[in-house]
């Protein structure tokens, strides 16, 4: 009865390693069935807004400090969008860079004014180790990103 314990733990071990090298999961489960485009989202973004979402896309950068971000580009690589966590809720890898990722989540719109816009740029380009001129930022920005509540990457 030992023997058989032990094979069963050991399938059931390798069967979830198995799961684990094709997908790594991150946050809540994925409820909804069908994806938005991302560039549909950023066609029109303020139809969205408050709206629960499920983004399919290519994981082009991570937030390097935290894993508290990742930018993703669909199927118009000039359409890129923010999927941002709490830090510490959940911690995306830098390893995701390139992958096809699947995220879940709330799309959110932040107006900032002009110091706000110099702030998140800055902070933005600290994290990237890149350098930031403020003086290039000269109008307030609006963004849209998605409130991430749960992710696949492949």
């Amino acid at each position: 009865m030992r023997n058989l314990w032990l094979a069963v733990l050991v399938v059931g071990l390798v069967s979830s390693f198995g799961v684990a090298e094709d997908q790594m999961k991150f946050g809540e489960k994925l409820t909804l069935e069908s994806s938005t485009k991302i560039s549909t989202i950023l066609a029109d973004p303020d139809a969205y807004v408050g709206k629960k979402v499920r983004v399919e896309g290519k994981v082009v950068d991570v937030c390097a400090k935290m894993g508290c971000w990742m930018d993703l580009v669909g199927d118009d690589p000039s359409h890129k969008i923010k999927a941002k966590v709490k830090d510490g809720v959940i911690v995306f890898p830098i390893e995701a860079k390139g992958k096809p990722a699947i995220v879940e989540g709330e799309i959110e719109k932040l107006e900032l004014d002009l110091e706000q816009t110099v702030a998140y740029l800055k902070h933005m380009a600290e994290e990237q180790g890149e350098t930031f001129d403020e003086s290039s930022v000269t109008e307030p920005q609006t963004i849209y990103r998605i409130k991430a509540y749960g992710a696949v990457i492949k």
